[in-house]
């Protein structure tokens, strides 16, 4: 029996949210759960290229340990759980136009193009939605 597609959808830029995120994320597609990520709002800007540890998220009290601590970076967990796993990553067409960005604006081979939220809310009416 095939495992319910894990659909998350991500628009915060907070570090603690977007670690919890990169685990929940990996985790279930390395355990063969097909993930669909949906990136936007301020969560878009953590993706980045160029923007590197610390400067990602900002200086909050948790991030400040986090990174102390060499937890993990959320970016390269995504990516680690995409190289592991069954899962896919989109960036939200609208923030992206709103920025002026494209595709070429984030991290290189973590993303799988552009998506609209309406489409992946149809889409995730198949699965679990997880909204961070």
């Amino acid at each position: 029996m095939a495992s319910t597609p894990l659909y998350l959808m991500l628009s915060s830029d907070d570090r603690d949210t977007l670690q919890l995120a990169s685990m929940i994320a990996s985790v279930a597609a390395v355990s063969e759960r097909p993930v669909h990520v949906f990136v936007s709002m301020g969560a878009i800007k953590v993706f980045e290229k160029g923007a590197f540890g610390n400067g990602r998220y900002g200086d909050s009290p948790l991030n400040t340990q986090l990174c102390a601590k060499k937890a993990p970076d959320p970016v390269e967990m995504f990516g680690q759980g995409k190289m592991l796993g069954d899962m896919s990553m989109w960036a939200c067409s609208m923030v992206l136009d709103v920025l002026g960005w494209d595709e070429s604006n984030l991290v290189e081979d973590l993303f799988d193009g552009q998506m609209g939220l309406t489409k992946f809310l149809s889409d995730a009416e198949q699965g679990q939605l997880i909204s961070m």
